[in-house]
């Protein structure tokens, strides 16, 4: 499937040309999963910015990233993981589900994650 899965900030830094999107680009080339909940974030960000999004699609489409759906086991590890005190937000939460279940490094650009285990910061 995947040697990687991408947070919506990993992909959104990537689109944007930020710092960290020479590794994202190269983690892009080796395959990778993105999860439905990321990935409708990265296309609300892209249009809220006024940005084409059918072009922004088209080019991390173009890597074969995948898109995969959010299963009833990843929903209910990502409800098990919900802690008042920790920030992660449901998409968060869902795609760390997603990396555990396909045994994956997550790549994102989000420091309040951290960077245990199977989290990769890109920056």
């Amino acid at each position: 499937m995947g040697s990687n899965v991408f947070d919506a900030s990993a992909l959104l830094a990537y689109l944007q040309g930020e710092d960290g999107s020479a590794m994202v680009e190269t983690a892009l080339e080796a395959g990778g999963v993105c999860g439905a909940a990321n990935w409708s974030e990265v296309a609300q960000k892209v249009r809220d910015h006024n940005r084409d999004w059918v072009l922004s699609r088209s080019l991390l489409l173009s890597y074969g990233l995948v898109i995969e759906p959010v299963t009833v086991d990843d929903a209910e590890r990502a409800a098990r993981g919900w802690h008042s005190d920790q920030g992660l937000s449901l998409a968060d939460r869902l795609c760390l589900a997603l990396g555990d279940r396909l045994d994956v490094p997550v790549l994102t650009a989000d420091r309040t994650w951290g960077a245990k285990g199977r989290i990769r910061q890109i920056r």
